[in-house]
Order: structure tokens, then sequence, then C-alpha cells
């Protein structure tokens, strides 16, 4: 009997107590932490989901039901939807760059989804999300559209009286990178650290 209480482990053994101190390591081994970044990287691709399906379903109506057609007033003639064919960046700066922007969009892409991997906080998950949808929504556009592949035009609808013409995946670039600025005020990195400089 003392012989098995001494190979399996008692509470009042050393074995048993050295059995309690592997149990800790093996937690560090495998943290917890992992299944939450794996929620954390699903939350990123979700929100960017929703936001590239949102700015396509809108482009493609706005193609169909608006394009060569009079403008519809929102608000009076504060706030109008407008059909416009973009080939430059967000709000129309730089037409003559068009593949230039095309490059970029799909660096920021390949920069998003790599840093994906190291992603542990929740705000920084919609934040990238954001991004990457937006982002994906302009450069479907840049592909896809005439006058031909990386120098198609985007689509913009989205009309405020004395402001630029924009659309859906122009409003998620920039909630993005605003709520970036934010958490990189407060600390927070996207591995879910808070530091203060």
């Amino acid at each position: 009997m003392a012989e098995a209480e001494r190979i399996i482990g008692t509470p009042d053994t050393p074995d048993a107590a050295g059995d309690g101190q592997e149990r800790p390591d093996a937690e560090q081994e495998q943290p917890p932490e992992r299944p939450r970044g794996k929620r954390r990287i699903a939350v990123l691709f979700a929100v960017a989901a929703f936001a590239y399906v949102l700015d396509l379903v809108s482009k493609m109506i706005v193609v169909a039901e608006l394009e060569h057609q009079e403008p519809i007033e929102i608000v009076g003639d504060w706030l109008r939807f407008v059909a416009i064919r973009n080939a430059g960046a967000a709000f129309g700066f730089g037409e003559a760059f068009t593949v230039i922007f095309t490059v970029i969009a799909a660096a920021v892409i390949v920069v998003i989804a790599r840093l994906a991997r190291k992603l542990y906080s929740l705000p920084w998950a919609i934040a990238l999300g954001m991004l990457l949808g937006g982002a994906l929504g302009n450069l479907t556009d840049r592909i896809f559209r005439s006058p031909g592949v990386f120098e198609g035009a985007v689509v913009d609808f989205i009309a405020p009286k004395h402001f630029a013409v924009f659309n859906l995946a122009d409003s998620a670039i920039v909630c993005g990178g605003i709520l970036i600025v934010i958490l990189s005020f407060r600390g927070l990195d996207p591995d879910g650290t808070v530091h203060r400089d």
C-alpha cells in the first residue's frame, strides 16, 4: 500500500507536491490565451467580411439603380446619393496613381493578415477587420471594374454637402484608422498588452 501511494502520490507525500508543481508548468506550455486569440482572429475576419459584403452590395445597387440618374436627396441638399467613378484614392485624391493605390491596398491586406497571428485584443480585431474589409472592397473595384485590371475606378456614392464623395469601404477604412489611433494613444497593443510611456 505504501509503495502504491509513493508511485501515485498523495497530498502528504513529496511526490504529490512535485506532481502539483508540474501542473502549472503544463499550463504555461499551453496558455489558456490561445483559444481567445483564435476568437479574436475570428472576430477580425467576421468584421472584415461584414464590411466587405456591405460595401459590395451597396455598390452593386448604386451601379444598377443610380448610375446615370439624378442624385437622390437623403437629407435635403446636405446629404445626397450620387454615383461617380473614382480612379484616385479615398475621397478622389491622386487619380493619376491608380496602380500605386492598388498595390498599397494589396500590401495593407497582406500586413493585416500577418498581424492577425499575434492578435489577442478585441478592439484591435474590430479595427483591423474594418481596415481589411474596406481595403478589400476598394481593391475589388480596382481589379474588376473598368478601365482595366489594377486600374479600375472605385464606385463612390455618399455625397455630403461641401465634402468629397465616398463609399462604405472608405468609411470602414477611416473608422478603423481612427480606432487604431485611439488604441495606440491608450497604450493597447494588438497582442493585448498595455504599455504606458
